[in-house]
């Protein structure tokens, strides 16, 4: 076996020993040592290939496989520019903590600088974007290599994963492979200096704990407990779930972006966005104290909240630290950083009593959820309800608007809007939604309802338009993989147009359950509601871009399924198909715009109702 073949096959084996279920290749010649190995594990049944041509793709496939099944995924490539097209999903794995394990074959060093074909600098490709860099050297028959490999492989899972109590994200290994490149050449088994087998048992290289290091008491505060609490859940790969119990124990709202998965529980306020961009609600709900978790900051609004709007910001912030030194604070506002959170026994209980109480009274004076918002709307803090009223009239507010939106929809046809909050509700238990980065997951987030049973997905560590398409691909693969359900996605026309390699899938390849939910409104949507949209002769050009793409022929050249919704009530036949497909929804822009500004309006009367005494 020759050095090359050797440090391939090992290393691969070694990394399934730790772990390893799925693995991204694209193809070329440097790259042989590690294709041989990843397909040898394949057909040994100990981990799963998916093969692209397309570097960007592969990039985004691998991201979608670990984001949806939180375990690191190999993502592989030959030397040169190859490499390079990985950086877009290396940032967004970095940002968003999710577990990547890149390798990529280079040139041996006697090539580099030399005007050697497919020969660039690949040494720390990636900057800070990865948690940890090694050139591994140049494989060589000698002794220790064995040792060195495997635990090369171990360092560099432990790494992504966050094992060893890190933050999980991306690692980088850049492996130099002198020729020969394939099996069969080079010196033979015997005649390798030692054994190249791990350990009998089957077990890794090195042992480390089995799971991310849990974190420490000392790092979680104790508070005292205050009505005027809100739990805030942006983006992220955290359990939301003890915070949500916090926030039912003490009796405080919970605003959840769809991707935190918080929205859902009694807690959880619809429309939230409407309340917080509504001035003369936002006065009379001013929080003493924020708690916010993952990556808040989806919408302008949410923002503001965060930053106090145009008074002073909460008198307390904790933020929620997704690991050591990783802690998102866009706003500034923060005066706490903190493992968790926990109140005192007692105060737990207090704000629990009080909150049911408040609902029982409720419920005995025949108030619905879309009456006015009680109490807790003086600016003073005077709740006149007593405990329970401040979620209270956050509830009832978010039903308000809810409501109003809902009536507004009622009545159209096949809009952005309507189909995000039909999207979320019609998909079973157990289903993926996954949402891109743009007007879908804050069209989500202003109409989704709460509900349980349903995993939203996004990139949105960078909140790129890169690689949506593969992205949703493989975490439908991953996720069904795991017995999960069905699975969608909801993309724009610009983001399923900015990754139709990843469609572009070999007959061997594996397929997910998926349909691709394209809202085709023939150009960038979003910004006809951003400050662009006020320079008409330059806009449709530099902004709108409208492109005249013909999304049944993509399908057709993808060879994928096709259908077109017209109506409403087409959607639950269409997500009850099977295997990989396009779903495209026709909208108009400018009929958006005007759609988003009636039920901005709507929402905003109906909350000056609930407020009117």
């Amino acid at each position: 076996m020759n050095p090359s073949t050797a440090f391939g096959t090992v290393l691969a084996d070694e990394l399934a020993r730790c772990g390893l279920r799925e693995a991204v290749l694209t193809p070329g010649s440097r790259s042989a040592p590690l294709a041989f190995a990843l397909a040898g594990l394949e057909q040994a049944g100990r981990v799963r290939l998916h093969v692209r041509i397309d570097e960007r793709s592969a990039g985004f496939l691998a991201l979608g496989l670990a984001k949806a099944s939180r375990r690191p995924v190999v993502l592989a490539c030959t030397s040169g520019t190859a490499a390079a097209q990985f950086h877009p999903a290396v940032i967004e794995a970095d940002e968003s903590g999710i577990p990547l394990i890149v390798v990529t074959a280079d040139r041996p060093p006697e090539l580099r600088g030399t005007g050697a074909n497919q020969a660039i600098d690949q040494l720390k490709l990636y900057g800070p974007a990865v948690r940890w860099f090694c050139e591994t050297g140049v494989p060589q028959a000698g002794p220790g290599m064995t040792a060195y490999w495997r635990s090369l492989a171990c360092k560099a899972w432990v790494l992504a994963a966050g094992t060893a109590g890190g933050v999980p994200g991306p690692v980088h290994l850049n492996a130099a492979f002198r020729e020969p490149l394939v099996p069969g050449t080079g010196p033979a088994g015997p005649d390798w200096p030692e054994p190249l087998a791990g350990r009998a048992d089957g077990a890794p290289w090195t042992r480390f704990s089995a799971g991310p290091v849990e974190r420490r008491q000392d790092g979680w505060l104790e508070l005292d407990w205050t009505e005027r609490g809100v739990l805030v859940c942006g983006d992220g790969d955290y359990d939301p779930r003890p915070l949500a119990e916090l926030a039912q124990a003490a009796g405080w709202p919970v605003l959840a972006e769809p991707s935190s998965g918080a929205r859902c529980g009694p807690n959880a306020v619809a429309g939230y966005g409407y309340l917080l961009d509504d001035p003369a609600f936002m006065a009379g709900h001013r929080p003493d104290l924020i708690i916010s978790a993952g990556r808040p900051g989806l919408s302008r609004g949410q923002l503001a909240f965060l930053k106090g709007g145009t008074g002073p910001g909460p008198a307390r912030h904790v933020l929620i630290a997704q690991g050591p030194g990783r802690w998102a604070d866009p706003a500034r506002t923060g005066t706490d950083v903190a493992a968790g959170v926990r109140l005192p026994a007692q105060a737990a209980a207090g704000g629990a009593a009080g909150a049911s109480g408040a609902d029982k009274a409720d419920k005995a004076d025949g108030v619905d959820g879309a009456s006015r918002v009680g109490g807790a709307a003086g600016a003073s803090g005077a709740d006149g309800a007593g405990k329970g009223g401040w979620l209270r009239s956050w509830l009832r507010a978010g039903a308000a608007v809810q409501a109003a939106a809902g009536a507004v929809l009622a009545g159209e046809c096949v809009t952005e809007p309507r189909l995000a909050r039909d999207l979320a509700a019609a998909l079973p238990g157990g289903a993926l939604l996954w949402a891109a980065s743009s007007l879908p997951v804050r069209d989500l987030d202003l109409q989704m309802a709460p509900r349980d049973g349903l995993r939203i997905l996004a990139s949105r560590g960078a909140s790129g338009i890169d690689g949506l398409v593969s992205s949703a691909i493989g975490a439908a693969l991953a996720h069904q993989a795991d017995g999960g359900g069905s699975a969608a996605a909801l993309l724009g026309d610009l983001a399923f147009l900015h990754d139709l390699p990843g469609l572009m899938l070999g007959p061997d390849e594996p397929r997910p359950d998926l349909c691709l939910v394209v809202v085709n409104n023939d150009g960038g949507g979003i910004f006809s509601l951003l400050e662009q949209a006020a320079f008409p002769a330059q806009f449709e050009r530099l902004f709108g871009t409208p492109h005249g793409a013909d999304l049944r022929a993509a399908a057709r050249a993808a060879g994928v399924g096709y259908a077109r919704l017209d109506t409403p009530g087409d959607l639950p036949a269409a997500l009850a198909g099977r295997g990989l497909r396009i779903l495209e929804a026709r909208t108009s822009r400018a009929e958006g715009t005007a759609l988003r500004a009636r039920l901005r309006e709507a929402c905003a009367a109906a909350l000056a109702a609930a407020l009117d005494p």
